[in-house]
């Protein structure tokens, strides 16, 4: 039983970047650094450590922008990537865990379904859209806290809190 004066944490929102995982780094820089190994023995110092660079600063660009999405419950609102969506639009939110996740995101999916899915992050939420007029059915997110955002999303959206 929660105690009066704790502050229920999904009242507080929900804030999550869809950051990549440490090893992309890891194993990007270490393609970067193989090229420049290659570059190095290969063409003229100048050349091999502008290539390296151009490549470094594509790597960094690619892993960032990819990185980039967040999932955000606050005001009212669930904004995930470039989406949003008022809680009065939103229905039942499920966690699911990485079997169910692969179910709905691949044959059990419906192609009118907003996803926002990175592999690295196996669990997800799936969220009903009550909106008739939203031609999607449901919101499907890729999140490391599932159980945190569907209390979120329950909070806004009327549904009370996790049940």
């Amino acid at each position: 039983m929660p105690v009066p004066d704790t502050p229920d944490p999904a009242a507080a929102g929900h804030h999550e970047r869809l950051s990549v995982p440490l090893r992309w780094w890891v194993q990007g820089t270490m393609l970067v650094a193989t090229f420049w190994l290659a570059f190095v023995v290969s063409t003229p110092g100048i050349v091999a450590w502008s290539a390296t660079a151009f490549l470094l600063l594509v790597m960094v660009g690619l892993l960032a922008g990819y990185g980039a999405p967040r999932v955000d419950v606050e005001d009212g609102w669930l904004r995930a990537g470039r989406a949003r969506i008022g809680g009065e639009f939103l229905g039942d939110a499920e966690p699911l865990d990485a079997a169910e996740t692969r179910r709905v995101a691949g044959p059990g999916a419906d192609a009118r379904a907003y996803l926002l899915l990175r592999p690295y992050l196996k669990r997800s939420v799936k969220v009903v859209v009550r909106d008739e007029r939203d031609p999607a059915p449901y919101w499907l997110l890729s999140t490391r806290d599932p159980e945190h955002l569907v209390a979120a999303i329950r909070v806004i959206s009327g549904s009370g809190t996790a049940r």
